[in-house]
């Protein structure tokens, strides 16, 4: 990200919030802040952990992320 404005710097950020506001938001009628909150973090778990993401080669984003982590070195 550039700090710009460009167009670039936001498309992830509005793709993530697009997968939120169908799968999760516009299907449940939360009655309180607290229920929607309790309902976005039981989502952002499913869609860290469980959900598959083709731009990731079929991986949850947990998967490619510590699969890609550099590997840790133990230095005595």
């Amino acid at each position: 990200m550039d700090g710009k404005g460009s167009w670039r710097d936001n498309v992830f950020v509005e793709r993530l919030w697009k997968s939120v506001k169908y799968e999760e938001i516009y299907l449940h009628a939360y009655d309180n802040v607290c229920d929607a909150k309790q309902g976005l973090e039981k989502y952002f778990m499913f869609y860290n952990k469980n959900r598959p993401h083709t731009a990731l080669d079929d991986k949850t984003p947990n998967e490619f992320y510590f699969d890609n982590l550099p590997a840790m070195q133990n230095t005595v």
